[in-house]
């Protein structure tokens, strides 16, 4: 290894930690708003749910009864720094199923208002919001992204795991 690649390795690391701050400071701000504009209108994220035409009808009621609550969780697991492994996990895990979900919308022609950060459901519309799917599948895809990074450098600046 030469000196210059040494010094770049030495610099990453030093900053290491607070990228891992930053990081888990965006992924759980992200999850602790959207969950908590949903939390209080359970009905309409069963609704938000139901749109995706993916599970069955009660098991998509729960699960939009559930995910503001698992959402605003694993934000303050992150953005505290608690259990921040198991939480970059969740949170990962959460966006490769918002990918997956959105995506497969997005083949099937459905016409939906994602419901990520408040109501959503189908649209009165059957014009596809193309640049719309494009974008939050990018986004998710970015905060998965983040939570890898988080999962394999979970040592941060101000989170209380060690």
């Amino acid at each position: 290894m030469n000196l210059n690649a040494m010094n770049l390795k030495m610099q990453i690391t030093k900053f290491q930690p607070w990228l891992t701050f930053v990081f888990r400071l965006i992924l759980g701000g992200v999850l602790l708003v959207a969950g908590g504009l949903k939390v209080t209108d359970p009905y309409a994220s069963a609704t938000s749910v139901r749109a995706y035409q993916i599970l069955p009808i009660d098991l998509a009621n729960f699960l939009g009864f559930v995910l503001p609550f698992a959402e605003v969780a694993i934000g303050l697991f992150l953005i505290v720094g608690i259990w921040v492994r198991l939480a970059a996990i969740a949170g990962g895990a959460l966006m490769i199923m918002f990918i997956i979900a959105i995506g497969q919308a997005w083949i099937r022609g459905i016409s939906l208002d994602c419901g990520c950060f408040g109501k959503g459901g189908l649209l009165e519309t059957n014009e596809l919001p193309v640049w719309t799917y494009t974008v939050e599948i990018a986004r998710d895809i970015a905060l998965a992204l983040l939570a890898g990074y988080i999962f394999r450098f979970p040592q941060g600046k101000l989170g209380f795991d060690k």
